[in-house]
């Protein structure tokens, strides 16, 4: 008989960022359909995401596997608790179980560290031996050839409103910004799959959209121009993450929109030059971002930017200056955030050495609350700030103001636009 495998998504009930209601969520991560890609065919798999559906733990399984973000991680503490009080084997991994293993060995069987492609395949084996270890530790980086298609046939199709098809070509970004997770796991090294097996995996997209979850899907210039001319003969729509830089380059701008590049999302992060340099993003220039907005828009490109909030430069005028910046300019959507000292990273770091860390209750490590100290305001006056501009954001003048900029495209945008006003609306009036 087929051993049972559980792969399991927890959930954070505090954030207002990939948090799910109604049973729905947006985008597909990966991580857990592509494990079960890796794992062998005399496994029976199922992925449970319990953002939808509670878990029913008297179901009989054999192993349970759960990755996390660190918002996430006190549910999957608790996933995994009770499956171990009925003697089920829990492995865990995770950006967060790879930067505080032994927090997680506290609740789990067993920790992957790193990426786990490189060390699924010897969990499983030691597993049916009866020799599970208690940390799998992947010495190298994964290569990016040969990839295992993940099997999204394990999804509920029906939950995802935004966008079902996700793909990655690139892991690592070229820069080493302060308070980014991404490097601490996946490095600095730029690794990119062959252009030929993205194209195999995008063919077979049930839909026309698609989004890629690279973390700076133009962070090889060469890579992302032979990208985007082999994708232009599948008329596809398309989005992803990348850095502002990519407009520096009017060809490579010019063909991430005719290969069907409908929006970037780009992390502006700051307007203040300051801040950029002490968050090591000096290569970002605060007085071009008016002028490549202007590039991007040209271009037929919608951009949803990203802004954080609480950085050592930021006072409570940054809040009316940034709104300010982002009507003139009209960002066609934004996302903002509070800064977030994730554990792993350099800005963690500092602010623990700095005594400035105020909260450690993982749950609210979702970058909508205040977990530090900030420089030049309070926690609670860093917060209102944040509710703030997120609600005259989303008002129903400012979205009108920013989405009418042009008729190309205009229904993207006020979808984005209405789907971020319902977050705005729930944020607290205080």
């Amino acid at each position: 008989m087929n051993k049972k495998l559980l792969l399991i998504l927890p959930r954070n009930e505090r954030g207002f960022w990939g948090k799910v209601t109604n049973g729905k969520a947006g985008f597909v991560r990966l991580s857990l359909p592509v494990l079960a890609s890796l794992t062998p065919s005399d496994w029976d798999v199922r992925i449970h995401d319990t953002r939808k559906d509670p878990l029913n733990f008297d179901d009989p399984v054999d192993l349970v596997g759960i990755t996390s973000f660190t918002a996430e991680i006190p549910s999957a503490y608790a996933i995994a608790d009770s499956f171990s009080k009925r003697g089920v084997p829990v492995i865990m991994g995770g950006i967060h179980v790879s930067a505080l293993p032994e927090e997680a060995l506290k609740h789990a069987n067993a920790v992957v560290i790193g990426e786990a492609e490189l060390v699924w395949e010897n969990v499983l084996r030691d597993f049916e031996a009866g020799k599970l270890k208690k940390t799998y530790l992947a010495q190298s980086q994964c290569k990016m050839e040969g990839m295992k298609i993940p099997r999204r046939e394990l999804l509920d199709r029906k939950m995802y409103v935004s966008c079902f098809y996700t793909v990655q070509a690139t892991r690592g970004c070229p820069f080493n910004c302060e308070y980014c997770a991404v490097t601490g796991v996946f490095g600095r090294t730029f690794r990119m799959r062959p252009v030929a097996e993205i194209l195999e995996e995008i063919k077979y997209f049930h839909e026309r959209e698609f989004f890629f979850v690279d973390d700076n899907i133009c962070g090889n210039v060469s890579f992302a121009k032979e990208l985007f001319r082999n994708l232009i003969p599948l008329k596809k729509n398309w989005g992803a993450q990348t850095s502002i830089t990519f407009a520096r380059d009017e060809e490579l701008l010019d063909l991430y929109a005719q290969s069907g590049g409908k929006y970037a999302f780009i992390g502006f992060e700051s307007i203040s030059q300051v801040n950029l340099r002490k968050i090591n993003k000096q290569w970002s220039h605060a007085n071009e971002f008016g002028e490549v907005i202007r590039k991007i828009h040209d271009a037929g490109i919608n951009i949803l930017g990203s802004f954080i909030f609480g950085l050592d430069d930021d006072d409570e005028t940054v809040f009316d200056e940034t709104l300010d910046f982002i009507m003139k300019n009209r960002i066609d959507a934004v996302q903002f955030h509070i800064l977030t000292p994730f554990p792993g990273t350099r800005l963690y770091e500092k602010l623990d050495t700095q005594g400035r860390i105020i909260e450690r209750d993982w749950a609210k490590y979702h970058t909508g609350e205040a977990v530090f100290q900030p420089k030049n305001m309070s926690p609670r006056e860093l917060e209102d700030g944040y509710y703030r501009i997120f609600r005259r954001t989303y008002s129903l003048i400012n979205i009108i103001k920013r989405t009418f900029r042009s008729s190309k495209g205009i229904g993207f945008r006020l979808a984005l636009n209405f789907s971020y006003r319902k977050k705005a609306l729930r944020m607290p009036k205080r």
